[in-house]
């Protein structure tokens, strides 16, 4: 995730970052202006057509799907938004519970050997559950003091808390922990679990893809017909006033496409990796 001032308007305007929209649709926005060029040349110059030509009034489209491309735009945002919000609220919850869970193991634990055990595996789930909504492949040694072995072939956050459920569990068959403790420590142990759901669920359940595709046709046919009205009132200066608005138009869609997956690498995505670095920083010092 690109950590910047917010304040800092000369950089927003003159700089551009990794994440900037602009060198991703440089490319195309070439072509748009050629286009808008070769368009404006054969209305001026070739064609003549006159000023009460029919070709004129195709602007009167423009004002009303205007209205109708910024609705589709703005919930286009709005949606992709609430998916990156909501994955960075799990990962706060990860954290809060990861915290709880370390706490209450601090103060009702007694061995330095099952407290070592848990300070390794705690910030092992957050670790493991960054590594698979990114689709990175886990090592099978995580930990140099735990002999933990993960499946690839199954589902590696699950596997780790299984096995730290399965740890809690021999902790009350031995006495160390009373039933009222194992169930504390188990409706912990559950939001991990449904943290991993919900963070999933954002992950493997995209935009519609008739909705996505749809907005892209809009936008390109939509910027296509700009030229042949607009050229009447603006002669040649149509090309730049085009490319300015398809930019504005794809920057949405592509701002909105960048953070409907939050757990990725793109400049936009949630610093997951640094969250999971930080529940290690914090249970270690609790632990």
């Amino acid at each position: 995730m690109t950590s910047y001032n917010p304040k800092n308007w000369i950089q927003f305007i003159f700089l551009f970052s990794k994440g900037d929209t602009f060198r991703k649709l440089a490319p195309i926005m070439f072509l748009i202006g050629a286009y808008s060029a070769a368009i404006g040349y054969l209305e001026i110059e070739y064609w003549h057509l006159p000023d009460d030509s029919h070709v004129k009034n195709i602007s009167m489209m423009h004002n009303l799907l205007g209205f109708v491309i910024s609705l589709l735009l703005a919930y286009r945002t709005n949606t992709a938004y609430d998916r990156w919000w909501e994955g960075r609220k799990m990962w706060g919850g990860l954290v809060n519970s990861s915290r709880n869970l370390a706490i209450k193991l601090s103060a009702i634990l007694q061995e330095d050997k099952d407290k070592v055990f848990f300070r390794k595996m705690i910030p092992g789930y957050a670790s493991v559950l960054q590594k698979h909504l990114n689709d990175e492949e886990t090592a099978l040694q995580l930990f140099d003091d735990v002999d933990l072995e993960i499946d690839h072939h199954r589902h590696r956050p699950n596997q780790i808390a299984q096995i730290l459920f399965q740890k809690i569990n021999d902790l009350y068959r031995t006495n160390k922990i009373t039933g009222e403790q194992l169930i504390i420590l188990n409706n912990e142990l559950q939001s991990f679990t449904d943290i991993c759901g919900a963070c999933e669920r954002i992950k493997n359940t995209p935009i519609p893809y008739s909705y996505s595709a749809f907005i892209k046709k809009f936008i390109f046919i939509y910027v296509l017909t700009l030229p042949f009205g607009y050229v009447f009132s603006l002669g040649y200066y149509v090309v730049p006033v085009v490319v300015f608005i398809f930019y504005v138009l794809a920057s949405l869609e592509l701002i909105a496409e960048e953070i409907e997956d939050p757990f990725g690498s793109d400049a936009n995505d949630l610093p997951t990796a640094k969250i999971a670095s930080n529940i290690k920083k914090h249970v270690e010092e609790i632990l």
